[in-house]
């Protein structure tokens, strides 16, 4: 099958989130025989930050990684109908802009013989609405939401019968526990600042616990103002600034365990999504705690793949347990390895996209 994604930015993983999940999809399909053809703008806004801040060197890590990938830029001249041309299956993700959402989903509606997918991996249908309503999807066979309770807000915009519920899921063929086993030590946080969306529960359920557990903690990610690394020197926690995300699983096997604080907006309105970190943590033999998230759509076993914590102070206890005790470390290691690669790998993801796409008419000899 030729499919065609369009993408914020395939190379550049600077405040993409969605960046694991879709080099994982792509790299499975690619495996599978599948011809992928990936397009990005020119500019696009992660890969400008990311060449600021650390230049090519900073692509190095995603080229190595993936050396079966690769994309191809347009610009504002470059038709629709030449980037889709003798596709079978075009996925749009959310972070594009609307005249392009527009413009291929106009070729499909006059007539252009691809199945047409919007992707859907935020939480703007319920942070911004009007955002999200303002992309013309009239033309599209169907919404691919990163969660059920997600979903549900596409059926209530008349998509009923054509939403699918695709989680994001580990590229376990990238995220695994390290071949070689060394030291560990301290407490690990990769996540971005983003905009403060979640700055107390960041205090309450990581810089305070960690340090009342007595545990170092190292920070990853972008976007931290100044009070932030003000807050974060105060709490003893050392930042590192960007980490690639081909890199997270040597940052994730040199700590004892890391924690889970889900956005505001996944902890209340958009419950039972859970971000990439539990994934990735999970993929790579990582001990894991989360701040209260409900895991609505039973994903995981709590309390057996990760532990909870209610508030800070349940919080400080479980970091001090899993300082101390291996026996529950190694525990919490093997059953979220179990589950990741039981339901949620990349392939998992591309059977069901394959499903979907089957269910809509695409053949059989099309998706070999």
């Amino acid at each position: 099958m030729k499919i065609t994604y369009f993408t914020h930015s395939l190379t550049s993983c600077w405040n993409h989130g969605n960046a694991h999940f879709l080099r994982g999809v792509l790299s499975e399909l690619i495996a599978r025989g599948h011809d992928v053809t990936v397009w990005e703008p020119e500019g696009a806004w992660s890969l400008a930050n990311l060449l600021g801040d650390h230049g090519e060197d900073g692509l190095a890590a995603y080229r190595a990684a993936y050396p079966e990938l690769a994309s191809r830029t347009y610009g504002a001249e470059m038709e629709a109908a030449a980037m889709t041309e003798g596709a079978d299956l075009v996925l749009m993700h959310e972070w594009n802009e609307p005249a392009l959402v527009k413009a291929v989903g106009d070729l499909r509606k006059h007539g252009a013989g691809f199945t047409l997918l919007f992707h859907d991996t935020h939480h703007r249908a319920v942070s911004a609405p009007e955002e999200m309503r303002a992309y013309d999807l009239s033309g599209y066979d169907g919404v691919l939401a990163f969660g059920e309770t997600l979903s549900e807000v596409y059926r209530g915009w008349g998509w009923q019968g054509r939403v699918w519920t695709w989680h994001e899921a580990a590229d376990t063929r990238r995220f695994h526990p390290s071949l070689t086993e060394g030291k560990r030590s301290g407490l690990v946080w990769i996540g971005n600042w983003g905009d403060g969306e979640r700055t107390e529960e960041l205090e309450r359920f990581l810089f305070a616990p960690a340090a009342a557990a007595g545990l170092p903690l190292d920070i990853y990610g972008v976007r931290y103002p100044t009070e932030a690394r003000a807050m974060l020197a105060r709490h003893g926690a050392a930042y590192h600034g960007w980490a690639p995300n081909a890199g997270a699983p040597a940052i994730f096997a040199r700590a004892l365990a890391t924690v889970h604080v889900p956005r505001r907006y996944y902890a209340t309105i958009l419950p039972g999504i859970p971000t990439i970190r539990v994934f990735e943590a999970l993929a790579c033999g990582i001990p894991l705690v989360s701040a209260p998230w409900d895991d609505a759509e039973h994903l995981f076993r709590p309390g057996t793949d990760y532990l909870i914590a209610a508030d800070g102070a349940e919080m400080a206890r479980h970091l001090t347990a899993l300082r101390d005790d291996a026996a529950l470390r190694e525990s919490l290691v093997a059953h979220g390895l179990e589950t990741i690669r039981a339901r949620h790998t990349c392939a998992h993801r591309v059977e069901e996209l394959l499903a979907i796409t089957a269910s809509l008419g695409v053949t059989q000899k099309e998706l070999a």
